[in-house]
């Protein structure tokens, strides 16, 4: 689940892996603060983007802040859910969207921006961006808090080694091409903190979603699915988590 490694967008099998469990992703994966929307909402954008929209997290809450917004998806069965609350989606990657010409003054990408190719994505917001507006990418991360965590870790390394058993702290340790980019200024970090109880349910749901979760073999993901749940129950029935929000802000020259 790390956002750290620009390289993702090479792996298609994983970034197209999400709508066979959209419905999951919809239910399950946590959303993001309301402060961080109020942040966006208050820079008054006539206009939003929201590239990689998914099951409409961003889009909606934008929506439902008077924001007029427009979805990117490139899944269909990810698309229908933000659609069937009145988000107008229209189906492509973005480094191949046809933009016809509209202009935007917000871009956000929460939790997809690895799925992007790092050099065309970033030459498309420049392109679509108005001068002087806000590319917003964001994402989640979340930490057990012990002895959770190392229980989980534990069965990680004995049932499924490769996957990464949560979304730990985006270290901000690889090369962001919006720094190097004259099409950008104004860069700025920000970290929205919180906190959550959920269900051992709750967490095999969402933890299931995740795209390196969804390349094991059927077998071996039921089987780590039914050792989270028992270990979860065994340690009290819920998982208490810290975690954010991890915002990177630029401006459009």
């Amino acid at each position: 689940m790390s956002v750290l490694k620009p390289e993702f967008h090479l792996d298609r099998a994983r970034a197209t892996s999400f709508g066979s469990v959209a419905a999951r992703y919809d239910r399950y994966r946590p959303a993001y603060p309301d402060v961080l929307f109020d942040d966006l909402a208050s820079l008054e954008p006539a206009r939003a983007l929201d590239v990689g929209c998914g099951t409409g997290k961003v889009a909606a809450a934008l929506v439902s802040r008077g924001l007029s917004v427009l979805g990117v998806e490139p899944d269909e069965q990810m698309a229908a859910i933000p659609r069937r609350h009145g988000v107008s989606v229209e189906i492509a990657g973005f480094e191949t969207w046809e933009d016809a010409g509209r202009r935007f003054d917000l871009l956000t990408c929460g939790a997809s921006w690895h799925w992007i190719d790092p050099v065309l994505g970033l030459a498309r917001a420049a392109q679509v961006l108005r001068r002087g507006g806000t590319l917003a990418r964001f994402w989640n991360f979340e930490v057990p808090d012990e002895p959770t965590a190392s229980a989980l870790e534990s069965l990680y390394t004995s049932l499924a080694l490769e996957v990464t058993p949560y979304a730990p702290f985006p270290t901000g340790d690889w090369a962001d091409p919006v720094a190097d980019s004259g099409a950008f200024c104004s860069l700025e970090n920000r970290i929205y903190e919180w906190s959550r109880t959920v269900t051992a349910d709750e967490w095999v749901g969402m933890v299931t979603t995740f795209s390196d979760h969804q390349r094991l073999a059927p077998e071996r993901l039921r089987a780590l699915e039914q050792a989270l749940w028992i270990a979860i129950e065994t340690l009290g029935g819920t998982v208490h988590t810290r975690g954010g929000t991890y915002l990177r802000l630029a401006r459009r020259r």
